[in-house]
């Protein structure tokens, strides 16, 4: 299977939030699934809720930084896919 593209990379993970940043290079909406890789981890979650500046949105542009809930952990620079 090709690699696709990433949509995103992680800048930041909040441990006690379980909250990951992720700089997005594509569009992103709420309800898509996404897959997560890096290091050990390789996880598909779908995209419940995500804030940008602390303001809760659905949708989400090429460029902006967006926070979702991860359910597992996660570190910088390991990438986001669309699932």
């Amino acid at each position: 299977m090709a690699e696709k593209k990433p949509i995103g990379v992680v800048s930041n993970y909040f441990d006690h939030v379980q909250v990951a940043a992720i700089k997005l290079s594509a569009p992103l909406s709420v309800g898509t699934k996404v897959r997560i890789v890096g290091g050990e981890s390789d996880f598909e979650q779908e995209i419940e809720s995500m804030q940008i500046q602390h303001e809760a949105v659905k949708k989400a542009k090429k460029g902006d930084e967006i926070g979702t809930k991860v359910s597992e952990k996660v570190r910088k620079g390991y990438r986001v896919f669309k699932a």
